[in-house]
This record gives structure tokens, C-alpha cells and sequence, in this order.
């Protein structure tokens, strides 16, 4: 079942809020990437482009159908192979390619599948970009190349020691190398164990790897890193001993933390980490994060003297924000860290160097670093809402709540002076609203929940 944030192709949308995704040979057929490619392939107009997939059955498939699409157009074709969505990224860029796909469907089950457009910078398109892809695809209006200027396919390979490479440029590693750190990766059956793993150990680092195999099925668990799916990952890291556990998702490019205790840690509390670090070194800077992001993230911005700028909920509204305000950190809650130094898009391996090397510079367990930080209780929750009455439902509740601290980013979040908050905004992928909610305390969380929900049903009984 799609989740908050998933995309779905209709008749007359391909791109989501993070690319093209549906289920294969159903929603996304060899057909459908084709003609995709192709349409891409006019979007760029006879440049380099490289391409690479993840770990899904379905990825050689869909790479083949995209190239063919790419090809017709006089597009050159770099094939990276199987590697990590941020690899990829960072291959783009380091190249110089004029821009690239990436076969992924990220953290969705093994039956989707999806296709991801990279501008040169490492980047995803901004959605103005992915609505010109749209319009040719939907208009017909694919321009393809003469029968003797098609585009060639070439191969590239070793992107993922480049990458490794470049993140560790970023380290201290002998910082790290004399923590003799014990890490246990969890790669989800997919490309999380094609880098990382071999990154940890150039660190200095003992790694113990579980669903490292490479299984398009994802047998091990499913890709999305959420704590009902990290349980095994969470008992192996007491079990073994270990200093930290990382859990990637489908591509790799989000990662989920695990203390040496066994707790698990949702992407807010390492986020924080990060980011109060980076202030500590780079004080006033501006820090980029959804509106869906923990009143954690403002209070450490607070203290630490950074700038939040909020965005819609997407990590392609974060990496574009970033570029345009020249920003260097950005995050997410469900995992996602942009470290700009780097590269502005999320990138698993990178966040998890990072993590390490404040461990190290601290001296400090990662439970040590968590028990440290304003603790909140989040809870989340849904109400059914048909489509045509989402906006309707939208001016209602701004009606409700004039002369609260309010913004309307994305949806409706309140925020309150017992430092507790609501986002209430609509689903992107069904007709819903969805609310999250954080207090101090979670019976204050449970009841903003509770009573959000019965005022959105009020209001719906009122259109």
C-alpha cells in the first residue's frame, strides 16, 4: 500500500512528490518507460546522461526501456549499474553528465518500481521541470533523433568508490579509526550494502552486515525503515554488541539509527544532531527541514543560533530550497539529511559518517547525545476526506484557528505555547487528511490528535 509521500501515475500526472512510482507491469510498464525516456531524452536534448538502478527484480528491466527512450532522442547514455540513489547522484555531478535517472521506488513494497530525473548538479528537477517532461509525454511531443544521430550507450563503472571516496573527504577518520567503532548495517536486501558497509571499514570501523544479500524480493524486511520493520536489526545490536545499527531503505538514501542500547531512533533525533553540530561550527547558518519536521529541530536551531527555513513536505522541495537559499543542512523525519558540503540531497552513507564522527568527537554514545536533546512525544493520525472537499476543508480550519502561531507551508501546523504542535494537511496520495501531532507528554500528544480530528470531522459534516 503507497504511504504518505508516494507517488501514483494517473491519466494526466506522472511525477509525485519524489518522481515517477507505480506497480510494475500494472501501473509502470516497459511500455510506459519508453515512452518516458523518451520524453525525458527531449527534455535534455542530445546530452549526456547517466542511469543506474536499485535492487528491485524489475530495475534491469525498466533501465533497458528508459535507455531505449533515451537513445531514440540522441541522448548518450552512461550505465552506472546497480548502486545507491545518492551514488548515482553524486556520479552525475562528479562526471559532469548533463543530468541522469535513476530506476528506484525507494522505501515502497518490492512489487513497484520508479524513475527518478537528476539535474547536472547531483539534484533532483524541480517539479516546474517535471511538468515540462509531463506536457511532452502527455501532448506527444517527443522529438526523436534522425535514423544516424542516435544516442550510444556506454558503461561506467567504479561510482561507488568514487563516492566512498568523497564522503570520506568530508571525515576525520583517524578521529573515528581510534574509536574502533562496532557498526551494524542493515542494508534491506538492497544497494545500502554496496558502499557503506566498505565505507565503515575504511573508517576503522568493525561492520556486522544483516540483509546484505542482494534480493529484489526484499525477504529480510520491508524496505522502508520504519520501528516495526527494524526489530530484528534492534535485538542484533544488542546481541552482538554493537556501538550503533544504520537501516537504509530501498535506495539508500535514508537512514534510521539504532543505539547501543537497542532503541531506535526516529530521523528527528539524529537530525538534531547533526544539526546542532554543524551550528556549533557554522553559527547563523540556515538549516532547511518540512513543516512535518519535529519542534525539536526549531528549538536547537534556537539555541544554537541557525535560521530554520520550512518547506512543504517533500525532499525535493528541501534539496531545491537549499539551492536556492544557499543553504547547507536540510532534513527530514523519516531519515533524510542534505549535507550540502556534500551534496544537497539525502544521502544515507553520508549521514552515518556524519554520526559516527560526532560520536568520536564527543566521546559520546549515541543514547548519550539523544538523552541530551528536549524529549517529545509525537502521535499521528488520519480522517477520510473526498478530494473535492480538501481546500474547502482547508479555509475552514484556517477560519478555526485565527490567532494561533499558524503556518500554511503545507497544510495547517499550529504551533502552541506549552511547546507542544499540529500539522494537519491533506494526503497527497488518497483522500485524507493526515495529522501529526507532538507534545511533552504523550496524552497531550494523543488528545491534539483526538480533538483535531473530531473538529476536522465537524467541518466536513458542515460542506
Amino acid at each position: 500500500m503507497l504511504k504518505q509521500g508516494d507517488e501514483k501515475i494517473t491519466s494526466n500526472k506522472l511525477f509525485g512528490t519524489n518522481g515517477i512510482r507505480g506497480l510494475t507491469n500494472k501501473e509502470l510498464t516497459p511500455e510506459i518507460a519508453v515512452k518516458v525516456g523518451s520524453a525525458i531524452g527531449t527534455f535534455f536534448g542530445n546530452k549526456n546522461l547517466l542511469i543506474g538502478h536499485d535492487a528491485r527484480t524489475s530495475g534491469p528491466m525498466f533501465a533497458k526501456a528508459v535507455i531505449s527512450g533515451l537513445t531514440a532522442t540522441g541522448c548518450n547514455v552512461f550505465f552506472a549499474g546497480m548502486a545507491s540513489t545518492p551514488a548515482l547522484q553524486y556520479a552525475v555531478k562528479n562526471h559532469r553528465m548533463d543530468g541522469g535517472v535513476i530506476i528506484t521506488a525507494s522505501h515502497n513494497p518490492p512489487e513497484y518500481n520508479g524513475i527518478k530525473v537528476i539535474w547536472k548538479d547531483g539534484v533532483e528537477i524541480s517539479h516546474e521541470q517535471e511538468t515540462q517532461i509531463e506536457n511532452t509525454y502527455f501532448q506527444n511531443k517527443t522529438v526523436f533523433a534522425e535514423w544516424n544521430k542516435l544516442g550510444a550507450k556506454h558503461e561506467l563503472a567504479s561510482i561507488n568508490d568514487e563516492y566512498i571516496n568523497a564522503i570520506k573527504n568530508h571525515i576525520n577518520i583517524p578521529e573515528i579509526a581510534s574509536k574502533k567503532y562496532h557498526v551494524l548495517v542493515d542494508a534491506a536486501n538492497s544497494v545500502g550494502g554496496l558502499a557503506t558497509p566498505k565505507l565503515l571499514r575504511e573508517l576503522g570501523c568493525k561492520v556486522t552486515t544483516i540483509n546484505a544479500n542482494i534480493d529484489g524480493t526484499f525477504p529480510g524486511r520491508m524496505p522502508e525503515p520504519r520501528p516495526e520493520n527494524l526489530q530484528e536489526m534492534a535485538a542484533t545490536v544488542k546481541a552482538v554488541g554493537a556501538d550503533l545499527g544504520v537501516a537504509f531503505d530501498g535506495d539508500a538514501d535514508r537512514s534510521i539509527f539504532v543505539g547501543e542500547n537497542g532503541e531506535i531512533y526516529w530521523g528527528d533525533k539524529t537530525f538534531a544532531i547533526v544539526e546542532k553540530q554543524f551550528l556549533m561550527e557554522n553559527p547563523n547558518a540556515k538549516i532547511v527541514t518540512p513543516v512535518s519536521s519535529s519542534t525539536l529541530i526549531k528549538d536547537v536551531a534556537e539555541v544554537y543560533k541557525g535560521e530554520i527555513v520550512w518547506t512543504k513536505v517533500g525532499s525535493v522541495t528541501v534539496s531545491q530550497t537549499m539551492k536556492e537559499v544557499k543553504a547547507k543542512l536540510g532534513g527530514e523525519e523519516n531519515g533524510g539529511v542534505f549535507y550540502g558540503p556534500h551534496q544537497a540531497v539525502r544521502d544515507g552513507a553520508m549521514t552515518t559518517a556524519l554520526i559516527l564522527g560526532i560520536m568520536a568527537k564527543t566521546g559520546k554514545k549515541l543514547s548519550e547525545l539523544i538523552s541530551e536533546q528536549p524529549q517529545y512525544f509525537i502521535e499521528k493520525g488520519k480522517v477520510e476526506c473526498p478530494e473535492d472537499k480538501k481546500e474547502k476543508v482547508h479555509k475552514k480550519l484556517l477560519e478555526q484557528v485565527k490567532g494561533a502561531n499558524v503556518s500554511t507551508i503545507d497544510g495547517v501546523k499550529i504551533w502552541f505555547e506549552d511547546k507542544s504542535a499540529i500539522l494537519v494537511r491533506p494526503s497527497g496520495t488518497e483522500p485524507a487528511y493526515r495529522l501529526y501531532a507532538e507534545a511533552k507528554n504523550q496524552e497531550k500528544a494523543l488528545k491534539l490528535v483526538k480533538d483535531y480530528s473530531i473538529t476536522l470531522k465537524q467541518i466536513l459534516a458542515t460542506i
